[in-house]
């Protein structure tokens, strides 16, 4: 049987490393896992997904993958949803798993945008991430593809949990952001946002959805 690839997409700010456990775990349970880098604070949402993931999906076609998944933590997750939304689904497209994706925005966001400093760290794409129904993630609408969603109640950053948050939230998102409509499944785990892609739980239910279309 051909194998399954899975494309991993890193959150605003972070890079591959924070995927290298993730990535090796899936390794371990059978499938081709492909870190992508991309320069999240460079360019728009649209723009960032256009640059790395036609290129990611092609590799895996030429490589005679069996199916392409996708895994990706916070704002990896809106550049899929931008990609799969304008583009039509990759004829190989499997199933998509997004940890912590802020599917509703980010209160944060709508908070901090207008500071300079929050403008030089997050760029032009952290700007398009707030809860307004102008916002990127408000405009993509509901899911065409099977996606489950894993979210996180526990938090480092108990300033923004306090001040921004009126709900559980895992310090950048609440939890009621991560859900989207056409889901399939949804679970919430005792995960920080900075941390949930190196949770074992979290991995263990990304493997299995990745399986079966269906979270534990």
């Amino acid at each position: 049987m051909p194998a399954e690839h899975v494309l991993l997409l890193h959150g605003l700010c972070r890079s591959t490393r924070s995927l290298m456990r993730m990535s090796a775990a899936l390794s371990d349970a059978g499938f081709v896992p492909h870190c992508i880098s991309y320069p999240s604070r460079s360019a728009s949402i649209e723009q960032l997904a256009d640059s790395a993931l036609p290129p990611a999906v092609r590799r895996c076609e030429e490589a005679g993958a069996g199916a392409i998944h996708f895994v990706t933590h916070s704002m990896g997750g809106i550049l899929v949803r931008s990609y799969l939304r304008r583009h039509p689904h990759p004829p190989l497209l499997g199933r998509v798993v997004m940890l912590a994706p802020p599917n509703h925005g980010s209160e944060i966001v709508d908070r901090l945008r207008h500071w300079r400093l929050f403008q030089q760290i997050n760029g032009a794409a952290g700007q398009e991430l707030g809860t307004g129904a102008d916002s990127t993630p408000q405009r993509l609408g509901a899911a065409d593809f099977e996606t489950g969603i894993l979210a996180g109640r526990r938090s480092l950053d108990w300033f923004f949990s306090a001040f921004f948050f009126s709900g559980p939230n895992d310090g950048k998102v609440s939890v009621e952001s991560t859900r989207l409509e056409g889901m399939r499944d949804h679970r919430v785990l005792p995960a920080t946002h900075t941390f949930i892609t190196r949770n074992a739980a979290a991995i263990r239910q990304t493997i299995h959805f990745l399986r079966h279309g269906r979270f534990v």
